[in-house]
């Protein structure tokens, strides 16, 4: 069995390539994980996890993650991605990822809402909410990633 994270941080980042690909790596680099091996989880919140913003992973460590993304090669498109945590009072949480072609604020508000619909499918009593976004205006090829990284 794998260990049950008991830690988590909430990234964003945005980055330009000469190929999609290129463009989030730079997305990945810009928010702080582009040198970790991503693994992508579904959106639960382990019980008892943690914000831990200054969360250090050495490189090439498989790490859970859920994440949001998009790229695009679409020169003036906005993109934006945001994650949401749900923080329940004594029981696990949820994380909600959003990416599309609109503003931060959008992005944002729609992850927010996402994560409370969550917790009302669950019959869970939502105490806390922290939401990240980012957007970026395409140059040529551009990617955007927001992330709930699990640590231990």
């Amino acid at each position: 069995m794998l260990p049950v994270p008991s830690k988590f941080n909430l990234v964003t980042g945005s980055g330009e390539g000469a190929t999609p690909l290129n463009a989030f790596d730079a997305a990945l680099l810009d928010a702080g994980i582009g040198n970790l091996n991503l693994v992508r989880v579904s959106s639960i919140l382990p019980p008892g996890a943690q914000i831990s913003p200054g969360l250090q992973i050495p490189p090439g460590t498989p790490t859970p993650t859920a994440y949001g993304y998009i790229t695009s090669s679409s020169p003036g498109e906005m993109i934006a991605a945001a994650v949401g945590v749900g923080i329940s009072e004594d029981t696990y949480g949820v994380i909600m990822e959003y990416e599309g072609c609109c503003t931060k604020e959008e992005a944002e508000k729609k992850v927010q809402m996402m994560v409370e619909d969550g917790f009302r499918m669950r019959n869970l009593h939502l105490k806390e909410v922290i939401v990240r976004g980012i957007c970026h205006r395409v140059e040529r090829t551009g990617s955007v990633i927001a992330a709930v990284v699990l640590g231990y």
